[in-house]
């Protein structure tokens, strides 16, 4: 044993007791708090707001059997908005202090478990389980990922606050306290040339609008109102409405002509290219 002498301990003493007076002392560290504009790895942040949030989720018509993925999840308020409607929700932030934060929003909501978020890069994450995609981003950044989301499955809703995706026009838009929610349905690949027992169906895509000709025999029309929502396709030929479900590489449905309504069906033998040429 090492006995020290008494001044020792006595002094030893004394700092012990400033060092813990001064811990004291010290404010706790505050928890982080986002600011509105401030920079973020693509754009700054700044809330979409509550209505619109709402707003999106119902143009999405998201329930309790949809998978939304939130890209740029912020303060966490869509993911948690989706989570209250039921839905399984997944926000994908770059912030780590933004994920801390929405992680504790959440659980104040009595959500813990129940949502997650994630630090990661938009263009490096794997987001194709989602049903319901939304996103508030600048118009560019939708640009670049745009390909991305055109190759999620058929009929995949896509919501975004204030900024569209160019060419890609949107199926709904809706506004609410003067700002605009647009929305997407990913169509199927409709593109190329269809075999018809009665003849051959040619289709131009361009995202969910079509164009092209029905051959039948020696005859060949042009087809109107050609478009796809997910994978539902409807067009006109001859005065006669096409409704369908396209697969892979077949297409099953009706064909209604005056007050006559039969089945039509049709199997792919070539493919076209995935979105008509930019004119």
């Amino acid at each position: 044993m090492i006995v020290m002498p008494r001044a020792r301990v006595g002094a030893a003493a004394l700092l012990w007791l400033a060092a813990a007076a001064l811990a004291q002392a010290q404010p706790a560290a505050k928890e982080y708090e986002p600011k509105p504009y401030q920079e973020g790895k693509d754009v700054v942040w700044l809330p979409t707001p509550q209505e619109v949030v709402n707003k999106m989720l119902d143009l999405a018509k998201v329930t309790a059997r949809d998978t939304v993925i939130v890209l740029g999840s912020g303060d966490g308020r869509t993911v948690i908005t989706a989570a209250k409607r039921g839905a399984r929700a997944l926000g994908i932030e770059y912030n780590p202090d933004m994920v801390e934060y929405s992680t504790r929003a959440a659980a104040k909501e009595g959500l813990a478990g129940k949502v997650r978020f994630m630090k990661a890069d938009l263009f490096e994450t794997d987001f194709s389980n989602a049903t319901v995609l939304t996103m508030y981003l600048l118009p560019d950044i939708n640009l670049k990922l745009r390909p991305k989301i055109l190759g999620l499955k058929p009929g995949t809703r896509v919501v975004s606050h204030a900024f569209d995706m160019g060419e890609w026009k949107a199926d709904r838009t809706a506004t609410v306290e003067g700002k605009t929610a647009f929305l997407w349905i990913v169509p199927a690949k409709a593109a190329g040339v269809w075999q018809l027992p009665q003849g051959e169906l040619t289709l131009v895509q361009n995202f969910q609008m079509l164009t092209g000709t029905l051959k039948t025999g020696e005859r060949t029309v042009p087809i109107s109102g050609g478009r796809l929502l997910g994978e539902r396709i409807t067009f006109s030929a001859s005065g006669a409405a096409y409704r369908g479900s396209v697969r892979a590489n077949s297409i099953e449905g009706t064909v209604k002509s005056g007050a006559t309504e039969t089945k039509w069906s049709a199997t792919r033998s070539t493919t076209g290219p995935a979105q008509a040429p930019a004119r």
